[in-house]
């Protein structure tokens, strides 16, 4: 009998883990249908606050960036799609950062700095700064429902986009989406 609710209890498991594999699969051709690319426009609504360090350990928030635009991308190291995006997050960063722009990538990887740092340097990311959340709160609280979590945040501090899953940032429609919400009034 042991064995047959064993039996039970994995094709249980089986049949979540397909259903959640469908489920993220329809999110993801919903979010690439819309005709701003993957990043979807949304409503200005309110972030919780979140606290987290930069590469040096130091106390940080979103409200550290007031004033300027920000694309927080939620990622980690162990994340393929995270990974793959990373280069062109690192390129974004580099063409259209400064006064007006950051990209703020914030690693959800329990190893913190002594993790990401030289991740970083073995894959030569140079423009984007780590930032860290080591009790991994921030993807909860941003109500993400996986890692790679994007969300184009306004100069009021509001997010005015949200995109789950990888893309290429720094080309194409989703640059152009990002483009116009630095450059609004």
């Amino acid at each position: 009998m042991l064995t047959n609710v064993r039996r039970w209890i994995a094709v249980g498991a089986a049949l979540c883990f397909g259903a959640t594999l469908v489920v993220m699969s329809l999110q993801r051709s919903q979010l690439s249908s819309s005709p701003l690319g993957h990043l979807v426009l949304t409503t200005p609504t309110p972030l919780p606050p979140l606290h987290f360090v930069d590469g040096q350990g130091r106390p940080m928030t979103l409200g550290d960036f007031a004033g300027r635009v920000v694309l927080l991308n939620v990622w980690a190291t162990w994340c393929g799609p995270c990974v793959r995006e990373l280069p062109s997050l690192d390129r974004l960063q580099a063409s259209l950062g400064g006064y007006k722009f950051q990209v703020v990538a914030l690693s959800e990887d329990r190893g913190g700095a002594a993790t990401v740092l030289p991740f970083f340097a073995q894959r030569q990311i140079q423009a984007l700064a780590p930032y860290l959340d080591t009790p991994g709160t921030a993807l909860g609280a941003l109500k993400g429902q996986g890692l790679p979590t994007s969300i184009l945040i306004d100069r009021a501090g509001r997010e005015v986009g949200r995109m789950l899953g990888g893309t290429n940032w720094d080309s194409g429609p989703t640059r152009q989406s990002i483009e116009a919400v630095v450059n609004a009034p």
